[in-house]
């Protein structure tokens, strides 16, 4: 059993809530948008989750720290809750099922807990350091170990690739696109479903930019449980560097190589 047994029962319970709080009011006719100061949406359902989870924080984990992208960092703690409410929210906001809750514990700056939770797809998928990586196909299944692919040649990898803007904006897409040459397959499936594709040893390599901690901390334990490795573009460890690079392990070297820049 893993030493964060109770802060992964947590997290799942957290997920539960955020489930509830996003699907009531997914695709509702009603549903209020507005725009941050860095032109990105924000919904009520995004600050609703991440009122509901900072709540019930405050009661199962109040010496317990909280960073969120809605209302920023509260406490100082070596143990940060890292949540994403609403991961996809661009998605959510038109209907698309490609959304989640991203749900977090750091200790030290370490992520040790992640849950990915995509209610509307009806998938959900978790890890804690030394437990293993689980997934459940459908609400209620029984949960299944899961693991990165063992494909060790770029030429027989897939690739998701996330958003062109985004490397062309951060100068990296010429890389990008020789790297896409060089695999069997790319697509861009986006957002934390890319991850979850390669934890099921689904596709082998994805990667992004401009990210912020609470895009990635989540699924840094769900990955590397699953065997797979997870770094930035140059390749530095953890979700704090603003961009991701993860793949099954076997390909990461290789990867980093073929984008330049390795830390």
């Amino acid at each position: 059993m893993t030493a964060y047994a109770d802060d992964l029962a947590l997290a799942l319970d957290l997920a539960d809530l955020a489930d509830t709080v996003a699907l009531a009011r997914f695709r509702a006719a009603d549903l209020s948008v507005s725009t941050k100061p860095d032109r990105s949406f924000v919904t009520e359902a995004d600050l609703a989750v991440e009122r509901a989870l900072r709540e019930r924080l405050a009661e199962a984990r109040p010496a317990d720290g909280i960073l969120g992208e809605e209302f920023g960092t509260e406490g100082d703690s070596s143990r940060q809750w890292i949540i994403d409410p609403i991961d996809g929210t661009s998605n959510f906001m038109r209907g698309v099922p490609v959304w989640g809750a991203l749900i977090s514990l750091a200790v030290d700056g370490v992520p040790v807990v992640g849950v990915a939770s995509a209610p509307a797809m009806g998938r959900r998928w978790w890890g804690a350091a030394g437990g293993g990586a689980f997934t459940t196909d459908a609400p209620g299944a029984a949960p299944r170990p899961i693991s990165v692919s063992s494909v060790a040649e770029l030429g027989d990898a897939s690739l998701s690739f996330q958003s062109i803007a985004q490397w062309r904006e951060a100068g990296y897409l010429d890389r990008l696109l020789s790297l896409a040459e060089r695999v069997w397959r790319d697509r861009a499936y986006g957002d934390l479903w890319s991850y979850m594709l390669l934890a099921e040893g689904l596709i082998d390599i994805t990667g992004e930019f401009d990210v912020k901690p609470y895009d990635l901390a989540a699924l840094v334990p769900i990955v590397e449980e699953a065997g797979g490795r997870f770094t930035s573009i140059p390749g530095e460890p953890g979700p704090w560097h603003g961009s991701a690079l993860a793949t099954n392990g076997l390909l990461h070297d290789a990867v980093l190589d073929a984008l330049g820049d390795r830390a």
